[in-house]
C-alpha cells in the first residue's frame, strides 16, 4: 500500500509548501462562493477544507488530485434539497450534511465491491451536457449577484431567468462596478501572471474598497458575519423518510464524481509516472464525504481546476492539501472577522469566471465536428438538466448512454476472411465481397460479442455473404470466433436460426478459433451438439475445402 504523502522528499518540501499556500488562496474564495450556491452558510465551504481534506489526502492513492466541493456539486445539492427544506434554514443544512454522509457510504460501497466501472456509462458527451446545464443554472445566480438583483436562488432555471430579467430595473450601479472590475482583473490577470491567486486579490481589494467607501450603505450586499471557531463533530439527525429522499441525488453526485475523479486521477498518474488505485481513490472520497457530513460541511468531489493549478505549481504530493487545511483552520479560529465585508458582487465574479469552462462551449463545438449523434446526446442532457432538473438529467444521461452503447454494439464489424486470415471487404458495406478464396468454404469473422443487439445483424450479413458467393458452390460456412468473447441467449437463438437456414441451403456450419469462455457458453447453450470446432491453425481453414475433419485445442497457435 502506498504511504501517505508519497513523493515528498527534502528536495521538494519547500516547493510543496509554497503550492499549499497557493491552494489556500484559491480555495477560500471559491468555497465561500460554492457554499452560497448550495444554499449553505460560508462556514460549510470553509469546513470542507479542514477535516474532510485531511482525511482524503491521507487515504487517496493519487498524489495530486484535489478534493473539494465544486460548482456542479453545489448546484446539485441546492436543486435536490431545495424542494425538501428552505435554503438557509437549520433543517436545510442538516439535509446537506446527511447527503454528504450518504454519498460517502456509496463511495465506500463502490470501492469495496469494485463497482467504479459503473461510472463509465457517463461518457464525455453526457458529462459535458450534465455539468454544462448545472453551470449555466449557476451562472444566472452569479450574474444576479454581480448586478445586485435579488432572485429566488432555489427556483428552477426559467424562474431564475424571469426574476433576473424583471429585476434589471433594480440593479445596483456600485455592485455592477465592483463586479466589472473584478471580472477584468480575473481575466486580465490570468493572462499576465497566471501564478498569482487573482481570486484572493479580487476579494481583498474589493473588501478594502467597500470598507473605505461605505458601499454597503449604497446597497452593495456583503458576506456578513462568519462564526469563528473550528468545525465541531456532529451527526445529522433526520427521520428515515428524509434519509431515503436524499438517496437519488446522492447517487447522481456519486456517479458524476466517480467518473470525473477517476479520470483525472488516472490522467495525472500517467502524466507524472506514478501508479493510482481506483478503488482506493473511491474509498478516499467515501471517508472524506463522511467526514464532511460529520463536520457541518457538504459534498466534496474532485476539483479539476485546482488539480491543474497544483500541477502547474510543480506539486507532486498531497502536502498542499494539508497546508490548505492548516491555513483554513487558522482563519476560522482567528480571522473570520476579515470575511464579513467581502462584497457579494466580487464573490459572484470569482465563481462566475471559475465556472465559465464548465459551460462546455469548446467541448460542444468539438462534439459537433467529431460526432453529431454524440453532440445530440450532450445537448439533450444539457437541456434536460437545465429545464427539467438535475435528477431527471442524470437519469436521462444513463438512458442515453445505454442507447449510444446499443447503437454502436448493433453495428459490429463483420468480415469475410481470406484463407490466410486477412480481412476482406466488410459485409456491411458490400455483401458481394463474400466471394470465396478457398473452394467450397466461406469464413466469416464477427469482431464483437454476440448478443441481442447484433444477433439479427450478424445472421443477415452471413446470409447475404452465402447468397453472394452462390450457395450451390458453398459447402462450409466457418465462423471465426477469435473476437467473440461472449454469447447471450438471444445471440444463441440467432446462431440456431442461421444453422437452420444453412441446412436448407446444404451448407454446414462450423466454428474456428473459439475462446475457452466462448466454448463454455456454446456448450451451455447447446450450439456445439452438431457443429465442429476447428483449431487456430489457419492452414486448417484452407483444408476445409477437402472437408477434412480437423481436431485440436480451441486456442492452439498455428
Amino acid at each position: 500500500m502506498q504511504r501517505p504523502l508519497a513523493g515528498l522528499t527534502r528536495g521538494n518540501l519547500v516547493q510543496e509548501l509554497v503550492a499549499g499556500v497557493t491552494l489556500l488562496a484559491i480555495a477560500i474564495p471559491l468555497n465561500i462562493g460554492y457554499a452560497q450556491i448550495a444554499g449553505l452558510p460560508p462556514t460549510a465551504g470553509l469546513y470542507a477544507l479542514v477535516l474532510p481534506a485531511i482525511v482524503y489526502a491521507l487515504t487517496v492513492s493519487s498524489r495530486q488530485l484535489v478534493a473539494s466541493p465544486d460548482a456542479a456539486a453545489a448546484a446539485l445539492v441546492a436543486s435536490s434539497i431545495g424542494g425538501l427544506a428552505v435554503a438557509g434554514s437549520a433543517e436545510y443544512s442538516t439535509l446537506a450534511f446527511a447527503q454528504a454522509i450518504i454519498i460517502g457510504i456509496m463511495f465506500i460501497l463502490l470501492s469495496v465491491f469494485k463497482l467504479g466501472f459503473l461510472a463509465n456509462f457517463l461518457s464525455k458527451p453526457i458529462l459535458v451536457g450534465f455539468v454544462g446545464g448545472l453551470a449555466l443554472d449557476i451562472m444566472v445566480s452569479q450574474i444576479a449577484k454581480m448586478l445586485g438583483v435579488h432572485i429566488n436562488s432555489g427556483g428552477e432555471f426559467v424562474e431564475k431567468v424571469g426574476d433576473l430579467l424583471s429585476g434589471l430595473g433594480t440593479a445596483n450601479v456600485y455592485s455592477m462596478l465592483i463586479a466589472a472590475g473584478s471580472v477584468a482583473v480575473l481575466l486580465g490577470g490570468r493572462k499576465l501572471l497566471a501564478a498569482v491567486p487573482w481570486a484572493l486579490v479580487v476579494l481583498v481589494v474589493s473588501t478594502v474598497v467597500v470598507v473605505l467607501t461605505n458601499a454597503q450603505a449604497a446597497g452593495v450586499n456583503v458576506l456578513g458575519e462568519v462564526p469563528a471557531g473550528p468545525p465541531q463533530l456532529s451527526w445529522p439527525v433526520l427521520d428515515w423518510s428524509m434519509w431515503i429522499a436524499l438517496i437519488p441525488a446522492a447517487a447522481a453526485l456519486t456517479m458524476v464524481t466517480t467518473a470525473e475523479g477517476l479520470l483525472v486521477s488516472r490522467s495525472y498518474g500517467e502524466k507524472r509516472d506514478y501508479e493510482t488505485n481506483p478503488n482506493r481513490d473511491l474509498f478516499a472520497f467515501g471517508v472524506g464525504n463522511i467526514a464532511a457530513g460529520a463536520s457541518a460541511s457538504f459534498t466534496l468531489g474532485s476539483s479539476t481546476s485546482r488539480t491543474a493549478a497544483m500541477d502547474q505549481a510543480g506539486s507532486r504530493t498531497q502536502l498542499p492539501t494539508l497546508v490548505m487545511a492548516a491555513g483554513t483552520l487558522l482563519l476560522l479560529v482567528f480571522g473570520t472577522a476579515l470575511l464579513a465585508d467581502i462584497p457579494s458582487p466580487a464573490i459572484g465574479a470569482v465563481v462566475g469566471v471559475a465556472i465559465i469552462p464548465l459551460l462546455g462551449i469548446k467541448e460542444f463545438r468539438e462534439l459537433w465536428r467529431q460526432d453529431r449523434f454524440e453532440f445530440i446526446i450532450g445537448a439533450v442532457c444539457f437541456l434536460t438538466t437545465l429545464l427539467v432538473g438535475s435528477i431527471i438529467g442524470i437519469l436521462v444521461a444513463f438512458v442515453l448512454a445505454l442507447v449510444n452503447l446499443a447503437k454502436r454494439a448493433s453495428n459490429p464489424a463483420i468480415d469475410v476472411l481470406k484463407a490466410s486470415g486477412e480481412p476482406g471487404e466488410s459485409l456491411l458495406e458490400d455483401a458481394s465481397a463474400g466471394s470465396m478464396t478457398t473452394p467450397g468454404v466461406l469464413v466469416i469473422r464477427l469482431a464483437a460479442p454476440l448478443f441481442f443487439a447484433n444477433g439479427d445483424v450478424f445472421v443477415q450479413a452471413a446470409r447475404r455473404a452465402v447468397l453472394a458467393a452462390d450457395p450451390d458452390k458453398v459447402d462450409h460456412l466457418v465462423i471465426d470466433m477469435e473476437a467473440v468473447t461472449d454469447i447471450d441467449v438471444t445471440g444463441a437463438e440467432s446462431f440456431t436460426a442461421l444453422q437452420n437456414w444453412l441446412a436448407g441451403q446444404d451448407v454446414e456450419l462450423s466454428f474456428s478459433r473459439v475462446r475457452p469462455e466462448a466454448r463454455e457458453r456454446l456448450t451451455l447453450l447447446g450450439l456445439l451438439d452438431k457443429q465442429r470446432v476447428f483449431p487456430t491453425n489457419r492452414s486448417a481453414i484452407a483444408a476445409l475445402s477437402t472437408s477434412a475433419a480437423v481436431s485440436g485445442p480451441a486456442n492452439e497457435e498455428g
